[in-house]
This record gives C-alpha cells, structure tokens and sequence, in this order.
C-alpha cells in the first residue's frame, strides 16, 4: 500500500508497518470491551478479549520487530476498563510498553488511559509526510493514518458473501480496520467513508491467510440499514 509517497506494509492482523522508520501502527485495540457489557446491559461475554488482543499484538511485534508501536486511539474501551483488567494482562501491557517506544494516541473511548501502563499519550504524531490520528477528518491533510471507523467490507465469493475487515485508502490517506478481538466492523459504504473517500478508494480484505488488494468497485454493497449500521456497539468477532 502506498499513502502519501510512503509504502506500508499492511499485516494479516489488522496492523500496518512502515519499515522506513521501522513503526508499527494498530487501531482500536478496546481492552476491556467484554467486561463492560455486564453492568451496562446485563449482558455477559466470556472475559478475555484483552488477552486474545495482547497475544495478536504480541505476535505481530514479534514477526515486525518495530522500533516504534503507535495506538492510533481507543485503546482502552472506557475510562474505567483500566480498574476492571486483569493484572496479568496489565503486566502484559507493561512489558510490551517497556520493549520499546510505544505512543498511545487519544480516542473518543480513552481521553485518558489508565495509571501505570507504560508509554506516552499524545492526542497525534506526524512522522515524515504520515499523520498519526485517532479519527480521519473529513478535510483531513495528505498523509492521515487512522482508525475510529472500523472498516469491514464484503464480496461475493463462490455464491457466499464473505464480510472482513478491512484496510480502506486512496493512497493520500488510509482508514485502518479495528485490531481488538472484540470490535465490529462499519461497511465501507457507509456515508461516514464517502466523505473521506469522495474520488473512490480501494481496500485490502483480510482474509484467513492473506490480505487482498479489492478495489471498491469489486464489492458488494449492503443494505442501507446494515450499511449504516453502528460500529462499536455489538459484540462481534474480528475475522
């Protein structure tokens, strides 16, 4: 993938590298989403999306070695996911945040991140021509990384729709799929990406054991309703 002048490698696990400046950049990790459900609607999911997400993450930095690790925001699903995490999966995070330089960027989830995790909190890095953010803008400058809308896309293989999350550019800026194992996926055809991507764009499905270039012509549309359907609140499976 080429954004901005700059060739980035996108990874099997929703991450994207830059071997340049040898950074590893993941979006939307939402440590601790399983455990909020319970008390706000009573609804009970088997605990351990954090870990399944810390063990992608550290499977991914171990096969990159990056110098540099940049959360591109909502890392944590809520001010209060930091209370509710387990200690080992707390002493995860400390170990990965102490390997190596490692910048937690703001989201709408996590303005502030929880006590004692290591790492530093920006609300964006620009590096090189890149811009780090948590949320792409609508008059967004060439370059912008980010992530917030949980890209998923869908396409019709041997008669069965098949729906992925997704990487979605038009190689000035790039919408990157949500990392964290329990967060859904917004259709890229949702209005939210017309207005980033006004001259059309391409995505790189993420499939079981590559990821595909597929431009967006190749898609299958949705619904309206599903289309539009929310982002960040049903307990889905990443793919």
């Amino acid at each position: 993938m080429i954004v901005n002048g700059v060739t980035l490698e996108v990874d099997l696990s929703g991450a994207v590298y830059w071997p340049e400046y040898r950074v590893l950049a993941v979006a939307d990790l939402h440590f601790e989403k399983g455990t909020s459900y319970a008390p706000r609607a009573g609804l009970f999911l088997p605990p351990y999306d954090s870990r399944a997400t810390l063990e992608a993450l550290s499977d991914v930095i171990a096969r990159r070695e990056p110098e540099v690790v940049l959360c591109l925001g909502d890392s944590f699903h809520d001010t209060d996911a930091g209370q509710r995490i387990d200690d080992q999966d707390r002493t995860r995070i400390r170990q990965l945040t102490g390997s190596r330089e490692w910048v937690w960027i703001a989201g709408n989830h996590d303005p502030e991140l929880p006590q004692g995790i290591g790492g530093k909190r920006v609300e964006e890095i620009a590096i090189g021509p890149l811009l780090f953010r948590h949320e792409p803008q609508a008059n967004g400058v060439a370059g912008e990384i980010a992530g917030h809308l949980h890209p998923c896309a869908t396409v019709r293989v041997r008669g069965k729709s098949l729906r992925r999350r997704c990487f979605a550019s038009n190689g000035v800026r790039t919408v990157l799929p949500a990392f964290g194992a329990y967060t859904g996926g917004l259709d890229v055809f949702d209005e939210a990406f017309a207005e980033l991507f006004p001259g059309g764009f391409d995505t790189w499905l993420i499939g079981r054991d590559r990821v595909r270039k597929i431009p967006a012509s190749r898609l299958r549309q949705p619904a309206k309703s599903q289309a539009q359907g929310e982002n960040d609140e049903q307990p889905e499976a990443a793919i």
